[in-house]
């Protein structure tokens, strides 16, 4: 039997995901990606789980520090989900574009999203071209309420 590689790369973009901002830091080296393959995974402890690509920069960096943020990104920041998005060829840079302050735990929090979490890893498994993170939420800061960015919102893709 084989896959039908047209109709799983149909049916794995009706997964929804959000679209956070995830950031690091490393030293005097901040980093950031967005990340929307995130979920919660416990409430008690309150768990979130994410899928990094494991040739990436902040990937490195957060199996070395064990922290990591997520900013949760308001429904009209695309454009900003969009600079974080792109590949680049070096640490940094992107944080330029937002505005932002070190959590309680130094993880860079966004001033202008919705707000964010500062997160410790606990646990995570390699496979294919991702890994998945396990991290226990540390810090919470709330900056307003409102409806959050969603991928299906911007027309773009990712999965599949």
């Amino acid at each position: 039997m084989s896959l039908d590689q047209e109709a799983k790369k149909v049916l794995l973009r009706k997964i929804p995901h959000g679209l956070f901002i995830c950031g690091v830091r490393e030293g005097d080296d901040v980093n950031g990606f967005t990340a929307s393959w995130v979920t919660q995974g416990s409430f008690d402890p309150p768990l979130v789980v994410m899928a990094v690509r494991s040739e990436g920069s902040s990937h490195g960096i957060i199996e070395r520090t064990k922290l990591f943020s997520l900013n949760f990104l308001r429904s009209d920041q695309k454009d900003l989900a969009a600079i974080f998005f792109k590949p680049q060829t070096a640490l940094g840079g992107r944080f330029e574009a937002a505005p932002f302050t070190f959590g309680p735990l130094g993880m860079p929090l966004i001033d202008d999203a919705l707000g964010g979490v500062e997160c410790e890893l606990m646990g995570q498994v390699s496979k294919g071209d991702h890994t998945v993170f396990v991290a226990e939420v540390k810090t919470a800061t709330l900056h307003n309420d409102g409806d959050a960015l969603n991928l299906a919102s911007t027309g773009w893709n990712y999965g599949g």
